[in-house]
């Protein structure tokens, strides 16, 4: 058996090939672009949780956000600054699986999350009359617990497929770790885990993209109907800055996943898309949907206005 299949616990990372001269930038970029997303996501997730006035439905859905983007950054931002750091290529294969795992924890549940924000949104808007008596903190708590009790169960299935097959391989073409980089290490057939993929992600875009499409339409649709110009402007500001940021994950995170299946691709490009997927969002979301909120914004200048003045 060990003449067929490669049974090494350690793998070989394709590597950023950086010159010597390119080493430092590359590793000030990773460093700050991490610093940020703990300072931004940290400072969502401790005002939500230290003001009482926001334990309301809205935020304790939004809590959910900086909690997962914190985990995909952490899969994956302290290997790629030791990577640049030593120059090291290689990493356990046991770690390569978990950072995997957490990075793909990372992407289907920004999708779920922003899919449970939108829905929060809806009933607040369209129906604010039942919106007490829908969005219960028992309601709540299932939104959350269907949410990353999906996650789990989609993406721990995912993982159940790849790890059922032997390996042959201990060469990665990524930088990092992912399923399909994985899975390019099997040799065995790779059928179901391909048709599970797929499925997969045309069942999670349908889902997000046909929820979310509709709440915000319904939700243009309502504010537009209402007389007031300052709802109209305030509703369309929301709406556009929240679908931007979603159709800007959704188009990073699609390209990456067509750019396995597509063989000409550069795999420089290929790198960058799917880095960006880990970088961009988890920086943009703490700032679009958490300081751009009025209430969340006051509280945190009220907490920097005190600690540099105290009274």
């Amino acid at each position: 058996m060990d003449t067929l299949y490669n049974t090494s616990s350690v793998l070989v990372l394709s590597g950023f090939n950086l010159s010597s001269e390119s080493v430092f930038p590359a590793f000030l970029f990773a460093t700050l672009s991490y610093m940020i997303i703990l300072f931004c996501n940290l400072i969502l997730i401790l005002t939500i949780v230290l003001n009482k006035c926001l334990h309301q439905p809205m935020y304790l859905i939004l809590l959910n956000l900086p909690i997962n983007d914190l985990i995909g950054s952490s899969a994956l931002f302290p290997q790629v600054i030791k990577e640049i750091l030593t120059n090291s290529r290689t990493m356990q294969y046991s770690s390569c699986v978990v950072q995997a795992f957490f990075i793909h924890i990372y992407a289907a549940g920004t999708v779920f999350i922003l899919s449970a924000m939108a829905y929060d949104r809806y009933i607040a808007i369209c129906c604010p009359l039942k919106y007490n008596t829908v969005m219960t903190n028992a309601h709540i708590m299932r939104i959350i617990t269907v949410v990353w009790g999906g996650c789990l169960i989609v993406i721990g299935v995912l993982f159940f497929l790849l790890l059922r097959l032997p390996r042959c391989r201990s060469v990665m073409s990524h930088p990092y770790c992912d399923n399909p980089s994985l899975l390019a290490l099997v040799c065995a057939n790779t059928t179901i885990n391909n048709i599970y993929g797929l499925f997969l992600v045309a069942f999670t875009q349908v889902i997000a993209n046909g929820m979310i499409l509709y709440t915000y339409l319904q939700i243009l649709v309502a504010c537009f109907r209402s007389r007031r110009s300052d709802t109209k402007a305030k509703a369309l500001q929301t709406c556009a800055t929240h679908l931007i940021v979603f159709l800007l994950l959704e188009c990073l995170g699609l390209f990456t996943i067509i750019s396995y299946r597509i063989k000409n691709i550069s795999p420089h490009l290929r790198r960058f898309m799917g880095l960006s997927t880990l970088i961009f969002p988890p920086t943009l979301n703490p700032i679009i949907y958490g300081l751009k909120t009025k209430e969340i914004r006051e509280k945190v200048v009220h907490f920097f206005r005190n600690k540099l003045n105290p009274v």
